[in-house]
């Protein structure tokens, strides 16, 4: 399986074969490297974001481990070439309703807070995904709230609406 993900990933997550199987990997990939980055966003590696990652990818795509593992692997190599999140986001904009949107903002939001803090350059990051995905502020601000309140972390005074 990982020898034909990468064979298809060579082409730098293109999805112009119009496969239904290329393009679910595709924004499976695409939806792991956006985690990924928002696990590096504060620029420490830390087990328990690491652990949201692959929790995340887990509940949303329902992957195996060794699914997961190629998954990751390949999203890896795609961040570390990647200049920009523009092949993540377009794909996800692409293909991606607008609930399933909010729902991979959940997830980052999951990553960011699975070390019990919030980072200003994970706040940044997710921000700027939720922006380039179209998803609303007030939907940004909802989802930020909702997470925290269920994994119980306290945002500072300054970082909650009033």
């Amino acid at each position: 399986m990982i020898d034909a993900l990468k064979q298809f990933f060579g082409t730098q997550l293109d999805t112009r074969s119009g496969s239904p199987v290329d393009e679910q990997q595709a924004l499976k990939v695409a939806t792991a490297a956006l985690l990924i980055e928002a696990s590096r966003a504060d620029y420490r590696i830390d087990d328990t974001e690491q652990h949201a990652v692959l929790q995340g990818l887990r509940s949303r795509f329902g992957l195996e481990d060794a699914a997961i593992d190629a998954v990751l692997a390949l999203a890896r190599q795609e961040v570390d070439k990647s200049v920009s999140l523009y092949p993540f986001t377009r794909l996800i904009n692409e293909h991606y309703s607008s609930e399933h949107k909010r729902r991979l903002i959940a997830m980052l939001w999951e990553v960011a807070f699975a070390d019990g803090e919030l980072d200003k350059y994970e706040d940044h990051y997710i921000r700027t995904v939720a922006d380039l995905i179209h998803v609303s502020h007030s939907d940004f601000i909802r989802t930020k709230l909702q997470v925290a309140e269920r994994l119980g972390v306290a945002l500072p005074t300054g970082s909650r609406p009033q």
